[in-house]
């Protein structure tokens, strides 16, 4: 059979074992080198592999490929994702258990190392305990360190089963053959607690990575959870409730009032708004009627519909976000992290100059030549002990959360830390982050004639001023008693505000909703109307000039005009907006002066965004955007090699912020945003995100000066321990000494990072 008759198949499989970005790489290539595979693309977030091979090709074949290498895939009927929070949740188990084992074990052994060193019991008991530490507790370090070897690579993991591995045979050596060292005039030390803190250290970081880890897929499940999971169809004019993965295309679906729509479909029958905010973050519901269409997972308000159903499953909008926010999500490159790339270049510095410091040793070291050069080369591989390496960056980075805390900044993972003062491009959302992501009645206005209120009874009324307040307060009563039957999303606002004024309602009769135009009502057998300019025009109602002046100037600002009238005259209009935040405009000039790109994209109308962009001084915005269009734009940037942030609060912008280098959501926003959302603003300040960045500025200045402060001990201990000093004073150096250094190391970057709590942002 030749290849082009071969059925190729695509699936995804959980991988196990991967802990680094140079796992993941590993995984791609042994599975594209593997027969059969015609692409494998790691998935290193979510910890799966998407594999394209022939039918000829069984999963188990690719299973054992990658177990002689020391990773596996999860063949399982259960689905994908179930299986990935399956093995998140068993290595997030796995690793608190190693963590919380090696520490009680650790205690003991770090006493005794550091108040009874000369203890001869004390050396036997710290060696039976450091046994499990090391080796059963700290497996992992060297099972991976290995696996980095396979690949010709070196990390973190190398430098500590390098260390604690060396650290520990020499201890044990000492332990057991002192007399070694005695008959040489030599007095042996050993470093079992060194080791076994290293390990612990260590492993506590891993743990808080991996809760990390296992916390990305909420975000999904709340997406998901946006489908409805049964439906009403109705077949032969009787209804019928079924599961949503019965539906079929062309199948006719009841919508009752306050129901989420199962599919993508087009009304066929009755009249509705819907909250569409899941699409366009707008917090207007839109209205639907015969020939609209709708999307799965936006809500239905108070009417009910029909629609006939024209998209289902996988290839619905809402499904097709979820794919596009897993697929963001594990698209982007795991970033290599600081102390991986200098312990790529530091581990094989440090095992050449150990076999340097054995040579010279042994050429030139005399009678003692070969237990000086034993000693000389271990004692830099052990004063080489990444202890304070290992602490540079959690340390940083657990004072730059808490500082977050604290200025209402709250941030979930080191990554957003890192990256984010190095951020040049951000995108802000509209809705809900520049604005305050509600609409409200912003101006009022009621019509005038000679300085009057118009009256409708007498054109203008009496110079009396009670009169006038007397007319308004009358007005407004009705207008509140229409208002207040309408089913207009936009009705609420006018309602809230009369409400604030504390205004009492009337009695009104002959009530009517009309659709597309708005309400109208009988106070004192007379007709008033609320709504919009046609259904006055329709009405054959008079419209003053300046109301229709500032109807128009108000339109141009973006504003929603609401007309009210009686049945001869325009009354009043009332103008609606989603008010501007009264920080937005300061953090965007902030921003801006930093030096950062800012752009703004909305799925609202283009002349609602120019009043909006041209208020807060953004020049660069996007109207009328889809959720896709979003994550498209933040991908287009990223190309042209900006580190981008998006801001968002909407379960429209999930698939954005996924995609985005630093995502940040706003406080007040969607469960979804925020899950998917790296760090989160608890106020919706958005001065804060300035703060943010400052605050990765200082981080990340604070973890390299760590590394500096660690590197400092390193480059000055390691030639000392190599016995450089021994030709010109016959200095050897005391490992009593070493060990002092390496503790004054650690308190250092201990007490450097905690210099970041009294810092401003």
């Amino acid at each position: 059979m030749s290849d082009s008759k071969l059925i190729i198949q695509k699936r995804t499989f959980p991988v196990t074992g991967m802990t680094c970005a140079a796992c993941a790489s590993s995984v791609e290539t042994i599975l594209q080198h593997t027969e059969g595979v015609h692409s494998a693309a790691v998935n290193f977030a979510t910890n799966t592999v998407q594999i394209e091979f022939d039918e000829q090709t069984s999963p188990e074949t690719l299973d054992v490929a990658l177990q002689e290498i020391g990773y596996g895939l999860i063949i399982s009927t259960k689905e994908v994702s179930e299986s990935v929070k399956d093995e998140q949740e068993k290595n997030y188990k796995e690793i608190k258990k190693r963590t919380i084992g090696a520490a009680l074990l650790t205690a003991p052994v770090f006493v005794l190392g550091m108040f009874f060193m000369d203890w001869e019991p004390g050396r036997w008991i710290s060696m039976i305990l450091s046994i499990p530490v090391l080796f059963y507790f700290g497996q992992h370090f060297y099972t991976n360190a290995w696996k980095q070897a396979r690949n010709r690579k070196a990390n973190m993991d190398t430098l500590v089963a390098l260390s604690t591995g060396i650290a520990f045979l020499f201890s044990t050596f000492n332990t057991l053959f002192p007399e070694f060292w005695h008959s040489r005039g030599i007095h042996p030390h050993v470093y079992f607690e060194a080791a076994t803190v290293i390990i612990v250290f260590i492993s506590f970081g891993k743990l808080l990575e991996e809760r990390a880890k296992s916390q990305t897929g909420t975000a999904l499940k709340k997406l998901i959870g946006l489908q409805p999971k049964t439906l009403t169809r109705i077949q032969n004019g009787q209804t019928q409730e079924i599961k949503i993965e019965e539906v079929q295309l062309k199948d006719r679906i009841l919508i009752k009032p306050g129901e989420k729509i199962p599919v993508d479909g087009i009304v066929v029958a009755g009249n509705s708004f819907i909250d569409e905010s899941m699409i366009s973050g707008e917090p207007v519901p839109v209205e639907k009627s015969t020939e609209d269409k709708v999307f799965a997972g936006t809500i239905n308000q108070k009417g009910s519909l029909e629609i006939v159903a024209e998209k289902v499953g996988a290839s619905t909008l809402l499904s097709q976000i979820i794919q596009r926010v897993q697929d963001a999500q594990g698209s982007k490159a795991p970033v290599q992290k600081l102390v991986d790339k200098i312990a790529g270049i530091f581990v094989p510095i440090v095992i050449v100059i150990a076999f340097l410091t054995f040579g010279v040793w042994m050429v030139l070291g005399g009678e003692n030549a070969f237990s000086h050069a034993l000693l000389a080369s271990v004692s830099v591989l052990v004063i080489a002990c990444p202890c304070a390496l290992g602490l540079a960056t959690p340390t940083a980075i657990m004072v730059g959360v808490g500082k977050g805390a604290e200025n209402q900044i709250l941030i979930r993972d080191a990554e957003s830390l890192e990256l984010g003062h190095k951020v040049n491009a951000i995108i802000l959302d509209k809705t809900g982050t520049i604005t305050e992501g509600k609409p409200t009645v912003s101006s009022v206005q009621w019509a005038v004639m000679n300085g009057q209120i118009v009256s409708s009874k007498e054109l203008v009324v009496s110079g009396d001023e009670s009169y006038d307040l007397q007319l308004t307060t009358h007005y407004l009563q009705i207008l509140l008693a229409l208002e207040s039957k309408s089913e207009h999303p936009l009705a609420e606002a006018v309602v809230n505000y009369l409400k604030e004024k504390e205004t009492k309602s009337v009695d009104l009769v002959n009530f009517e909703s009309i659709t597309a135009r708005g309400v109208r009502g009988t106070v004192d057998e007379k007709i008033y109307f609320g709504g919009n300019k046609k259904l006055l025009q329709e009405n054959g109602i008079a419209i003053p000039t300046d109301l229709e002046t500032e109807a128009k100037a108000w339109s141009e600002k973006a504003q929603t005009v609401i007309w009210f009238a009686d049945e001869k005259i325009a009354l009043a209009i009332l103008g609606i907006q989603d008010q501007i935040k009264p920080s937005s405009k300061s953090a965007i000039e902030k921003l801006l002066q930093s030096g950062i790109q800012v752009f703004m994209l909305t799925g609202d109308n283009h002349q609602t965004a120019t009043a909006v962009a041209a208020e807060v001084g953004i020049k660069d915005f996007r109207a009328e955007v889809m959720p896709s269009d979003k994550s498209q734009f933040v991908k287009n940037l990223q190309e042209k090699g900006k580190i981008v942030a998006m801001v968002g609060d909407g379960i429209n912008d999930s698939e954005a912020l996924a995609q985005a280098d630093v995502s940040i959501a706003m406080g007040h926003g969607s469960d979804i945003a925020m899950d998917v959302a790296k760090i989160t603003l608890i106020t919706s300040d958005l001065n804060k995100i300035p703060q943010a960045f400052r605050l990765s500025h200082l981080t990340v200045n604070g973890v390299k000066q760590n590394l500096f402060w660690a590197f400092i001990y390193n480059v000055i201990g390691i030639p000392i321990a190599a016995g450089i000093l021994y030709p010109i004073n016959g200095f050897l150096l005391d490992p009593m000494i070493a060990g002092a250094a390496m503790a004054f190391s650690s308190v250092s970057v201990v007490l450097n990072s905690l210099r970041l709590k009294s810092r401003t942002l």
